[in-house]
């Protein structure tokens, strides 16, 4: 007789919070992929306020609507968890939309006419961005600043390789900064000069592109304001819900500033430079401080550079530069970036550390041990972005310590094309390990690094799955046994990356009571020809219950 009272008590309450949960929305008649292991597959999902409250078939959500229920049909599309990138430049990529785009340039021609006819359109203005890449064009010779001088010759130029690790400058910028032929090298970067002359030739590497930033005037707060919201509206577009964002102080504040404003279409997990620990651990920050909107509490640091421009750094020499490994940062050469980590840890704030080369890695992890050997014990999910280029050693290294590799998968099918070149085929084996990790049991995290890289996710996923590179060189995918499939890579891209930010509770999975971020495609990516999914197109974004793009 209890356990029937009981049992109906249970049926009563359940009853009364059923009647106050009505959604306001349900979206139905789809094929939801939850990433959720207790239900991976439903076809409808019911949403109140901002939360997902129920999931589960058409007639089971159905009958949770009331009469000011909105009803969606998907007609069979498919429904996904909203795409959480994990790591951006976002603020960059905003100004990247407003610049000079000199990324597809095919020769020194074509890049010179670019640049040229926007000196023209904007004469005396700085011209920055750029994202050009020289291995597009024949020879692959390094642009020079006598090439864009003649056609620039009262116009700022200071223009990056996509990857951000190098950087051309016009003979104006050059004496604007006063580097001159006796400018030595800063520590963790290069001037490049030229071996006859030794003039510089225009190329600053890493931390001497510093040598100019600090000449570049700032924008004022409205025109940052609208570089925001150009890259929101380029993230909605592309069904990304969450950023997990390489930011400063000031990015951090306009992010509340447009948060406040209503004006966020996209939830913000910020990664400060590590030289402002201190300042974070002062104020009793510890990861993950914020609100669903904006978060701190991550720490950003470099290792080292970037395969591309020869300063990711390597045990042993670049097969085309045998002169050099690569190029430590400067905070790894003298010491503080050990120091800081430290004591970052000690003060509850994640790691967040730039490795390209197989050495630069390697080193993060040994790093990784000695902070596990002498800091209290805490959950504190190491990172390492990008961790591209590594040695068979270190795969059991990243499941053991619990580091989580913060990979931008569509580096594969573009660096591809010429890292061989590099590095050779033998190192290039363990390129972008995608399955060899997760093989060792690890937890992918996946990403874009725009603008180093394009933003959209559905081009992450291709990548991943195909390896096929953009020159079309490789239609069965370049190193093909690092492929995985298409659902570890969509887990790559919600549930893992929610991990990697310690929100796994609050998103990456349509669960309930989990934030109503949603994005629903074009075509099955499940079902479809692998290859076929770089076509593919986001219809529908959600984010917490309101939808913030339809296509």
């Amino acid at each position: 007789m209890r356990m029937s009272i009981l049992l109906l008590s249970l049926t009563i309450i359940q009853l009364a919070m059923a009647q106050q949960r009505i959604p306001d929305v349900v979206y139905t008649n789809g094929r939801l992929w939850t990433v959720d292991k207790s239900k991976t597959v439903a076809e409808a999902v019911a949403i109140a306020g901002d939360r997902i409250i129920a999931v589960g078939s058409n007639q089971e959500i159905l009958r949770l609507a009331g009469e000011e229920t909105r009803r969606v049909d998907l007609g069979g599309k498919l429904m996904l968890p909203g795409f959480i990138d994990n790591h951006t430049h976002f603020m960059s990529g905003g100004f990247q939309l407003q610049s000079v785009d000199l990324r597809y340039a095919k020769n020194e021609e074509e890049f010179i006419q670019i640049i040229a006819d926007r000196a023209k359109r904007y004469a005396g203005q700085w011209m920055t961005g750029g994202d050009w890449d020289h291995d597009n064009w024949p020879g692959g010779g390094l642009p020079t600043r006598q090439m864009i001088d003649p056609v620039t010759p009262n116009t700022p130029v200071f223009v990056q390789r996509y990857d951000g690790h190098m950087a051309l400058a016009n003979t104006y910028v050059l004496r604007l900064a006063g580097i001159t032929k006796e400018t030595p090298d800063p520590p963790g970067g290069t001037i490049v000069k030229d071996s006859q002359t030794g003039e510089p030739t225009g190329i600053l590497k890493d931390e001497a592109m510093s040598l100019v930033y600090r000449h570049v005037p700032a924008p004022n707060e409205e025109q940052m304001m609208e570089t925001a919201r150009l890259a929101l509206k380029e993230a909605r577009r592309l069904g990304i819900t969450s950023i997990q964002d390489i930011s400063s102080s000031g990015d951090v504040r306009l992010y509340e500033k447009l948060k406040s404003t209503g004006e966020l279409t996209a939830r913000f997990f910020c990664r400060l430079p590590i030289s402002q620990w201190k300042e974070l651990a002062e104020r009793k920050i510890r990861v993950p401080a914020g609100d669903e909107w904006v978060r701190v509490g991550s720490l950003k640091a470099f290792a080292d550079g970037s395969l591309g421009s020869t300063t990711a750094l390597f045990f042993e020499p670049y097969d085309s530069d045998p002169s050099t490994r690569g190029l430590p940062s400067d905070i790894l050469l003298d010491g503080r970036l050990e120091r800081w980590a430290l004591e970052a840890d000690k003060a509850g704030l994640q790691l967040s550390i730039h490795a390209i080369g197989d050495s630069a890695n390697s080193r993060m992890l040994d790093l990784f041990e000695k902070i596990v050997r002498e800091n209290p014990k805490w959950d504190r999910r190491f990172r390492i972005e990008h961790a591209q280029h590594l040695h068979p050693k270190d795969l059991p290294r990243f499941a053991a310590l619990g580091v989580i590799p913060s990979m931008q998968p569509y580096h594969a099918i573009d660096d591809g094309r010429w890292a061989d070149k590099r590095i050779g085929m033998k190192r290039c084996e363990w390129t972008y390990a995608f399955r060899s990790l997760i093989e060792n049991g690890v937890r992918l995290s996946f990403g874009s690094d725009w603008t180093v890289a394009p933003l959209n996710p559905l081009w992450g996923i291709y990548a991943a799955v195909t390896r096929r590179t953009i020159d079309g060189a490789n239609p069965n995918g370049w190193i093909p046994q690092q492929k995985i499939s298409v659902e570890q890579a969509v887990e790559a891209y919600t549930i893992n990356s929610a991990y990697a930010a310690f929100e796994e509770k609050e998103k990456g999975s349509i669960s309930v009571g989990k934030l109503a971020d949603l994005v629903v495609l074009s075509e099955n990516i499940f079902a479809i020809d692998p290859i076929e999914i770089e076509k593919v197109e986001v219809l529908l974004t959600v984010v917490g219950g309101r939808e913030v793009y339809r296509r």
